[in-house]
């Protein structure tokens, strides 16, 4: 662990090979038919503590899905009529989640001019194959540039962060927002649920006793 930290490796990525490690040391001593617990007396490897940090977001002026969700999306996994799309997440899950009639306005108008049919990536190249993770990064930073505004970090996540942000400062539920994001606990929506300071400060003017 010492030799990942010194060099630079974060707590996410040793708590990674942590869990490899404990999972091979389960595999020797239990065996591939059980899942690991807190009975099992194996050795094991405490996982480090990750730091719980204010998830980056675009600002509201600066926004008009997780990334990967949105290059293998198809046309016909778009349901215009009902404002409905079935979206394959992490682990190969498929989900349906809603959207606003105002983007149906905005994603109609670009498959009509981009001559989309059913079988055609929504968001595609010029050869109608998938685009890449890396091309889409440069085109957004350059396009945050251009509007005047540098890109956040973790330019492409920080959609997700700024819709599951804006979703709760909306006061829409937490577990709404767990199904609409595809996380399989609830302890991975709570991270989205930090609040900046001025959600707590403008709670707290409302909830003060001395500002009646």
């Amino acid at each position: 662990m010492i030799r990942m930290r010194s060099k630079g490796l974060k707590a996410t990525g040793c708590n990674s090979v942590i869990q490899a490690l404990n999972s091979y040391a389960h595999w020797v001593h239990v065996g591939p038919d059980s899942k690991c617990g807190s009975g099992c007396r194996h050795p094991k490897i405490a996982h480090l503590k990750v730091p719980q940090l204010v998830l980056p977001t675009f600002s509201e002026p600066q926004v008009r899905c997780r990334i990967s969700e949105a290059l293998g999306l198809r046309m016909r996994e778009i349901d215009f009529e009902n404002l409905l799309v079935t979206l394959d997440g992490k682990g190969r899950k498929q989900r349906v989640a809603p959207f606003s009639s105002e983007l149906r306005k905005s994603m109609f108008r670009y498959c009509r001019e981009a001559n989309r049919t059913p079988d055609c990536l929504l968001f595609a190249n010029r050869t109608q194959t998938k685009l890449g993770r890396r091309n889409v990064l440069r085109d957004v930073k350059l396009r945050c540039k251009r509007l005047g505004f540098a890109p956040p970090a973790r330019t492409l996540h920080a959609f997700r962060h700024t819709f599951a942000v804006n979703y709760l400062r909306r006061g829409l539920s937490v577990f709404h927002l767990q199904k609409v994001l595809g996380h399989s606990t609830l302890e991975m929506t709570r991270r989205y649920a930090t609040l900046v300071i001025a959600d707590l400060q403008a709670v707290h003017e409302r909830v003060s006793l001395l500002s009646r």
